[in-house]
């Protein structure tokens, strides 16, 4: 997994627009943050989980996936190791971390349409 996958996974959701975010580029939907990239280096993603997705996110990555220290970690801000991370298990991970930000109507919209 490279940046330029992990973005273009992240703006492949309904109405995700990157922005920037202390220096960062970062995925939104609704104003509202869903990923970041560049966090805590360049080699990292960080995707906003809530913490029973997290904890599953982790435990079955391989190391692909670790908690951000502190605060943000305990509520689901996850880290994701670019390098170490398959695709498929970003692409879940990005999605539902845009489901929990995204718009109720959006959502719905997504989950009426067929899967790819």
């Amino acid at each position: 997994m490279t940046a330029a996958e992990f973005r273009k996974i992240a703006l492949s959701f309904p109405e995700a627009a990157e922005s920037a975010h202390h220096g960062h580029p970062d995925f939104r939907v609704g104003g509202k943050i869903f990923a970041t990239l560049g966090y805590p280096d360049q080699a990292c993603g960080v995707v906003m989980l809530d913490p029973h997705e997290q904890t599953s996110c982790v435990k079955i990555s391989d190391g692909a996936f670790t908690p951000v220290p502190g605060e943000w970690g305990r509520r689901g801000s996850t880290i994701v190791h670019l390098h170490a991370a398959k695709r498929s298990m970003v692409r879940e991970a990005l999605e539902a971390a845009w489901k929990r930000k995204a718009p109720r109507r959006l959502v719905k919209a997504a989950e009426e349409r067929p899967k790819r």
